[in-house]
């Protein structure tokens, strides 16, 4: 078994150094609806300020509990970074869940049938693909938790992304990537002492992207666990957060920049 390729956690100082570039600032965000067969969905766009012109797309998927605040502040982000930032909807217009039970049973829906969560995908993916001030050739996208496992699963799909990045998402799958399917780069970002994705499930992810000649990197934070990005949580991690962003900031600025 080969070695899990790791790369060092980022300083905070040169995260620091990057937020302060500057970068063209967001529109205001809209709420969006599109479909999925006979299903609306509702997700949330934001853009660059027009004089930032046609744009890279990124395409956000949510956590288990839905889009919420979490969610637009993060497409904000993406947007001050001159990117048209499309959260997707998975579960369906007015479908929130209240609580955690709630949020267990609806992503369950979506892990155990990745043939419907990968259609869901698409469906966002199409949605920010055709927006105008979207260049379709240059398309990303990235994941919190549920969304993380998503976005492995929009790759595995061999969708036309560049490369997609998955925030503390679980690896496992029931449909695994087969030889030469995965066309985009793949950065997993992992909590180092996360409980709910063990050592096995990330050695049996490496196993998976390396047999499909992936081209994939694995980043583990020290000490962080499961959703150490989520603001105000108690598995917050600050560093790991500011870290895995700057992380996420390369991989697109790199992968874009190749066009």
């Amino acid at each position: 078994m080969p070695a899990i390729p790791l790369m060092s956690c980022v300083v905070a100082a040169l995260v620091a150094a990057l937020c302060c570039l500057s970068l063209p600032a967001a529109g205001d965000g809209e709420t969006v609806e599109y479909r999925h067969d006979d299903v609306t969905l509702e997700g949330y766009l934001v853009a660059p300020a027009p004089s930032a012109g046609r744009c890279a797309g990124i395409l956000l998927v949510h956590d288990w509990d839905g889009i919420d605040d979490y969610e637009r502040l993060r497409a904000e982000m993406l947007a001050e970074l001159g990117y048209v930032a499309l959260a997707a909807d998975i579960y369906g217009k007015g479908v929130r869940p209240a609580d955690a039970e709630q949020a267990a049973a609806e992503s369950s829906k979506y892990k155990n049938d990745p043939v419907l969560y990968r259609a869901r995908l698409a469906a966002g993916l199409d949605m920010l693909r055709r927006h105008p001030r979207v260049d379709p050739d240059r398309l990303g996208a990235i994941g919190y938790c549920f969304g993380g496992t998503g976005v492995l699963e929009l790759a595995r799909s061999g969708a036309d992304v560049k490369g997609v990045v998955s925030f503390h998402g679980s690896l496992g799958t029931s449909s695994p990537a087969t030889p030469g399917s995965v066309k985009a780069a793949i950065l997993v970002l992992h909590g180092g002492a996360d409980p709910v994705v063990p050592p096995d499930e990330v050695s049996a992810f490496v196993r998976e992207m390396l047999e499909a000649g992936a081209n994939f990197s694995i980043v583990s934070y020290p000490g962080a666990v499961h959703a150490f990005t989520k603001y105000g949580s108690q598995s917050y991690h600050q560093r790991a957060d500011r870290a895995s962003w700057g992380a996420m900031k390369r991989f697109f600025a790199d992968l874009f920049a190749r066009d």
